[in-house]
C-alpha cells in the first residue's frame, strides 16, 4: 500500500478530521494551526495531495456552514 493511499484509511487520520469541526470551532484555528492539530493527531500529510485536500475540504466546509 502507497503512502497516498494509506493516509486516506488511517484511523487516526480519519478520527482527527471528524474532529476538526469542534476543534476550529472552539479555538477559531487558522489553516496553520488546524494542519498542526491534524498531525498531532495522527501525522504529517503535507506530500499527499488527497489527504490535504480532504483536509483542506473540511476546514472550509466548517467555516461556511458556520458563517
Amino acid at each position: 500500500m502507497n503512502k497516498t493511499n494509506f493516509r486516506l484509511t488511517d484511523p487516526a487520520f480519519i478520527q482527527a478530521l471528524r474532529d476538526l469541526p469542534a476543534f476550529l470551532l472552539s479555538t477559531d484555528a487558522d489553516l496553520d494551526m488546524a494542519y498542526d492539530w491534524v498531525c498531532e493527531m495522527s501525522a504529517p500529510f503535507v506530500n499527499d495531495l488527497a489527504a490535504f485536500d480532504l483536509f483542506y475540504d473540511v476546514y472550509n466546509e466548517t467555516f461556511d456552514q458556520a458563517a
